[in-house]
């Protein structure tokens, strides 16, 4: 049998296991890589038209314009599932009016009753999905948290052991 120095199976041979193993590795960290600084750079670009007013993916989800899969809706909250989901349960919670709350960084006195809002929301999807024995949500605030969307969003993640740290 051929061995490829990338192919990611164990073989019988020690060097080259360890070669492919080392080249798996290698593999991982670099995608790992490739895929965080896309992201930063998403989210770099994302902030530059942070606070224009344009219409984000989520506006255009409110308004129907975009299909999502809703998991829970009130007249101030919409959540649904996450399209690129981290965790078996992965649903984004948005209030229904951006109300100048583009990052919670941009947070006022007057946004206290939304942002509590979010919060029970997200309680209520955890309990509508059966993660309620462990659950996460996470807040992404701005270009140096990975922020793509500027709309603030609560990700409840669930339905699978969470690690610590985080990030």
């Amino acid at each position: 049998m051929a061995h490829s120095h990338n192919d990611c199976t164990p073989h019988s041979h020690t060097h080259v296991m360890y070669l492919a193993s080392y080249n798996c590795a290698s593999f991982r960290v670099l995608s790992s890589a490739s895929a965080t600084s896309d992201e930063e750079a998403a989210a770099k670009a994302a902030a530059v038209n942070a606070d224009t007013g344009a219409p984000t993916i989520f506006d255009k989800i409110i308004s129907k314009e975009i299909p999502a899969n809703i998991v829970y809706e009130d007249e101030a909250v919409l959540a649904f599932r996450d399209i690129s989901p981290k965790a078996p349960v992965h649903v984004l919670v948005i209030p229904k009016s951006r109300d100048g709350l583009t990052e919670l960084g941009k947070a006022e006195k007057r946004h206290e009753e939304i942002l509590g809002r979010l919060l029970y929301a997200a309680n209520i999807v955890a309990e509508k999905e059966g993660i309620t024995e462990g659950f996460r949500v996470v807040i992404n605030s701005g270009p140096s948290a990975c922020q793509s969307v500027y709309h603030l969003h609560l990700h409840v993640l669930g339905g699978r052991q969470m690690k610590w740290p985080p990030g």
